[in-house]
């Protein structure tokens, strides 16, 4: 698959995300409504700051894929890692308003919810809904190595367990348990904070150019395989969106010719991209005696 194809199906999974997310977010703000139900409330919330999500993943797919250029060398992938942060704070403020508002009713007392048939309606609708999109991003997030849209994909895969809760909530409700709407909402909460903590990591991790650990073992397996070359050192490696980076000094022995050396270095650097795609990988040749180098 081409650039271009690749470009237009990751943008039409993110983009069938938004719209979904629309659906999901004015079916539960308008059952929560006439139900009185905080856990819909909440959950109608959550849905809400999932659709900015959505658009923000939507437009950083389109922009992070456009090539280098004079004014970003190194091209825009960060543009995904930016936008995973962006949803790791807007699900924080969801965090925020869901404990206020439960903790507020269980101590005031106040549990007055009307469900109906619509509730279980539109949370039902909002699991297989949310089991469909995460699916769909995830398998594109592997497929295309993006950040972005994994933690779509992350994100969605929580509203399914969190949806789950409510719909327990509002059963049990309906069986005396007054109190498990709120404390419902504030399961939801939980794992929202606990969703957001990874995401928020690994974003931070990737802007700061932190080793992506996964590959840089893999590069490591690469090089120390390689029976042409005497040793490896200054190995470097960071993140961009779907990009990986690699910068390494690797030792030839001096009496080789500059053709065998320029021959043997491309072999690494195709076996490297071979095995990571999307990897930029720059290599630098040091002359040394004929002995092997650890790094």
């Amino acid at each position: 698959m081409n650039h271009t194809n690749q470009n237009k199906e990751k943008k039409s999974v993110a983009r069938n995300s938004v719209f979904a997310a629309i659906f999901l977010t004015l079916s539960k703000f308008i059952v929560g409504i006439i139900t009185g139900s905080i856990g819909i409330l909440s959950e109608a919330l959550h849905s809400g700051l999932d659709l900015v999500a959505a658009a923000i993943t939507y437009f950083s797919v389109r922009i992070s894929d456009k090539p280098a250029d004079n004014q970003h060398n190194f091209g825009h992938g960060k543009i995904e890692n930016l936008s995973a942060l962006i949803e790791t704070i807007l699900l924080f403020v969801t965090c925020v308003w869901i404990i206020y508002e439960a903790t507020s009713r269980l101590l005031s007392g106040n549990f007055e919810i009307d469900v109906s048939i619509w509730a279980y309606i539109v949370v039902i609708s909002s699991i297989l809904i949310d089991l469909w999109r995460s699916s769909a991003l995830s398998k594109a997030a592997k497929k295309f190595d993006s950040q972005a849209l994994e933690a779509d994909a992350l994100h969605f895969s929580t509203d399914i367990w969190s949806s789950f809760v409510v719909l327990i909530g509002l059963i049990s409700y309906q069986f005396g348990f007054q109190y498990a709407d709120s404390i419902a909402a504030l399961i939801v909460a939980i794992i929202v904070i606990s969703v957001s903590y990874r995401l928020g990591k690994r974003a931070i991790n990737v802007l700061i150019d932190a080793k992506p650990d996964d590959k840089y073992s893999i590069v490591i397996d690469i090089l120390s395989k390689s029976y042409k070359i005497n040793g490896f050192k200054n190995l470097r490696m960071r993140s961009a969106g779907a990009y990986v980076f690699v910068e390494v000094d690797i030792l030839l022995n001096q009496n080789l010719t500059l053709e065998l050396a320029h021959t043997i270095s491309h072999e690494i650097e195709d076996t490297i991209i071979s095995n990571i795609p999307n990897a930029n990988v720059h290599i630098h040749i040091e002359p040394i005696i004929n002995q092997r180098v650890t790094n």
